[in-house]
């Protein structure tokens, strides 16, 4: 892999990178967390996990990570088998990034706290610079490397959290609501970071959200949790079928998409499929309107 500033990190050939086999994770006290988990990351994707508080979309984050281990099935990275990875060997390629970014800065400065990783894996002083140069350059965050953490807004700190784990060469990130806690401006940033590092540096990324207006525009497939089991996967497209579906399992559909839905099935519009997006709604209303269908029909 080549970390270097503004090269692309390769994809490979579709490479199959994360895989859950018949997965199922129990607490100790016997309660089942997560059970029948089988999905698998391929290079380069951008995967959201949606469901409720509650479905297991934080705890496979940790089981994807090897922070914690399946009960049963197994966790393959690269065709291993986590379990038997050291942990320096996983962290090398894979990384998380928490809720609150607290829970994971502890240095002083910007600097120390982004080049603490790749300290630890023995990079020299020159190469440790250039990365953490990188990794800030990368999370839009170059000149703040002496600013004390303490200093920061929480989007920042979010930020910096990324930069720590992109200096350690990760190719895949994990990263558990990485919008919540920020402002409408700070979400739509924070999203725009992630598709850049996903499309220009070949990130993987998969991330627990419930900002599902972001999902159509950003993510290319969408892994549905309730109850600790992924029960529906797909592209938004796929996933996105009607109100009532969605809030079967908790969640709504991105608030274009239940406008249209409404004026599709309440007031007898005639749109021929369920646009996710402001771009979709607006393509599909001038269509009807050149068409002469824009008027409601009565039901």
């Amino acid at each position: 892999m080549n970390n270097q500033c503004g090269q692309k990190i390769p994809a490979g050939d579709n490479t199959v990178r994360l895989v859950a086999q018949d997965g199922e994770y129990s607490y100790p006290d016997g309660t089942i967390a997560l059970s029948d988990i089988n999905l698998q990351v391929r290079a380069g994707e951008f995967i959201g996990l949606l469901g409720p508080n509650g479905s297991g979309k934080t705890t496979l984050l940790k089981l994807l990570d090897g922070l914690l281990y399946m009960t049963s099935g197994e966790v393959l990275l690269d065709r291993m088998n986590i379990r038997k990875l050291a942990p320096r060997d996983i962290y090398r390629k894979v990384g998380l990034v928490f809720q609150n970014p607290d829970d994971q800065l502890f240095a002083a400065t910007v600097f120390e706290d982004v080049a603490f990783g790749p300290q630890n894996l023995g990079f020299s002083r020159s190469d440790l610079a250039q990365r953490v140069a990188c990794a800030l350059k990368n999370v839009d965050m170059e000149g703040h490397e002496k600013k004390q953490i303490h200093k920061l807004s929480f989007g920042q700190k979010k930020r910096i959290c990324i930069a720590g784990l992109l200096a350690m060469g990760h190719e895949i990130l994990l990263l558990d609501e990485p919008t919540a806690g920020l402002d409408p401006q700070g979400e739509s940033r924070m999203m725009e970071l992630l598709y850049h590092l996903n499309r220009e540096r070949g990130v993987t990324i998969i991330m627990a959200t419930h900002s599902v207006d972001f999902v159509p525009l950003f993510l290319d497939r969408v892994l549905v949790m309730s109850r600790g089991r992924i029960v529906k996967q797909g592209t938004p497209e796929e996933v996105f079928t009607s109100p009532e579906e969605m809030a079967e399992i908790e969640l709504r559909l991105p608030q274009v998409a239940e406008l249209i839905y409404l004026l599709k099935h309440e007031d007898g519009l005639p749109f021929d499929k369920l646009p996710l997006t402001v771009g979709e709604a607006r393509r599909g209303i001038l269509e009807l309107q050149a068409s002469g269908n824009a008027a409601p029909q009565k039901q």
